[in-house]
Formats: C-alpha cells, sequence, structure tokens
C-alpha cells in the first residue's frame, strides 16, 4: 500500500513523502491516527502544494532556530541539589527542570527538544544538546552542584 505522510516518522519518512507499507500497517495504524493518507492521484497533487507550503515554513523556522542557537549556546544553568554520601544527588535533574530553568531566563523551549539520555543523577558540569530544528542544535551547559543550605 502507498501512503503520503503527513507528519514525520521515525523509521519511515518525512512529511510529504509516499512511501510504500504494509497494508495493515497503513489502514490499521497511519490512517485512523491521521499520519498518513492514501496516495491517489488527487491527493499527490495536493500533497505537492503541501510540500512547497512547508518547505517555506521549514526555511522559517530554521532561521529562526539559527538564530537562537548563538543565545542558548552561552546560556549556562546552575541546579542546587540535595546530595548523599559519595556526592550521590537526592533526586535528580530532568530535562522538565532545564526547560523550566530556560523559560526563567526567557527561551521558550519545550521539554521534548531537550536531549538528555537519561535524567542527571550526580554532581558536575554537562552539555546538554537542545534540538531547536531537526539540522539545528544548540547545547546548553549545566552545573550540578551540592545544595549547602541542606547541612
Amino acid at each position: 500500500m502507498e501512503v503520503i505522510l503527513k507528519e514525520d516518522i521515525n523509521n519511515l519518512g518525512h512529511r510529504g513523502d509516499v512511501v510504500k507499507v504494509a497494508d495493515g500497517y497503513g489502514r490499521n495504524f497511519l490512517l485512523p491516527k491521521k499520519l498518513a493518507m492514501e496516495a491517489t492521484a488527487a491527493n499527490k497533487a495536493v500533497i505537492e502544494q503541501m510540500k512547497a507550503s512547508a518547505v517555506r515554513k521549514s526555511a522559517k523556522e530554521k532561521a529562526e532556530a539559527e538564530a537562537l542557537v548563538g543565545q542558548l549556546n552561552n546560556v549556562s544553568l546552575v541546579f542546587e541539589r540535595k546530595v548523599g554520601e559519595h556526592d550521590q544527588l537526592f533526586g535528580s535533574v530532568t530535562s522538565a527542570d532545564i526547560a523550566h530553568a530556560l523559560e526563567a531566563k526567557g527561551f521558550n523551549i519545550d521539554r521534548r527538544k531537550v536531549h538528555l539520555e537519561e535524567p542527571l543523577k550526580q554532581l558536575g558540569e554537562f552539555h546538554i544538546p537542545v534540538k531547536l530544528h531537526r539540522e539545528v542544535t544548540a547545547h546548553v551547559g549545566v552545573t550540578v552542584k551540592a545544595d549547602e543550605t541542606a547541612e
């Protein structure tokens, strides 16, 4: 079955791509969730217009993201957390914490764009990637320190 993707789907393709998928996958997953539509002649004509629009929109988003990269690369965040023996944190610093701290500094970044492999559970300095656009990634400095007031 051939379908036209309406959204980017990992390991399958990007928005506007015409891809061949198994009948069941297309009929039972992609079409009901409105992630794709059938690849008919009429839909292919509509998708060409959507692609042109998406290219313009993507170029604009990329330009905005590149402007934001310069500002974000200079940002450093400091988190103070309670620590136990061997400098092990009680709790952790998550992508939501980082996104919230960036928002407090005036950057409106969604937590899903902050790419942490796993939450930070130790003291130290880290460089965390923030994926602003498919092709644009910034790096934010994060320092996790011991909370001195806890003792």
